[in-house]
């Protein structure tokens, strides 16, 4: 229950299909008389992202939609320093009462 198992493949499930590459581009062969100029092949167009437009009404969505995210992790954030506090405090009370419970029996 607690070894993992590991699955196994014993026989393959399927042919493995050979790896496609593209054919070279052929270059145009000139006799040696060629005199004439080709031009230099121009590089492809980088592609880039498209830039993201946000209309005003979407700018102040987003940055309220921030906000709202940024009060509700602080909330959550000061709730748990909040519940560390209270525990430690009842922890230190509780060492307190033990320890005068142990130390002083007689005195009850």
């Amino acid at each position: 229950m607690f070894r993992p198992k590991i699955p196994t493949m014993p026989t393959p499930t399927g042919t493995v299909a050979p790896i496609v590459h593209a054919a070279p581009v052929e270059q145009h062969q000139h006799a040696k008389t060629c005199t004439c100029q080709h031009p230099a092949p121009t590089p492809a167009p980088m592609r880039s992202a498209p830039a993201v437009r946000l209309s005003p009404t979407g700018l102040l969505t987003a940055i309220a939609g921030g906000a709202g995210v940024v009060l509700v992790v602080g909330a959550v954030l000061v709730s748990l320093l909040l519940a560390v506090a209270v525990t430690a405090t009842s922890v230190a009370v509780c060492a307190v009462v033990l320890r005068s419970m142990v130390n002083n029996p007689r005195h009850r």
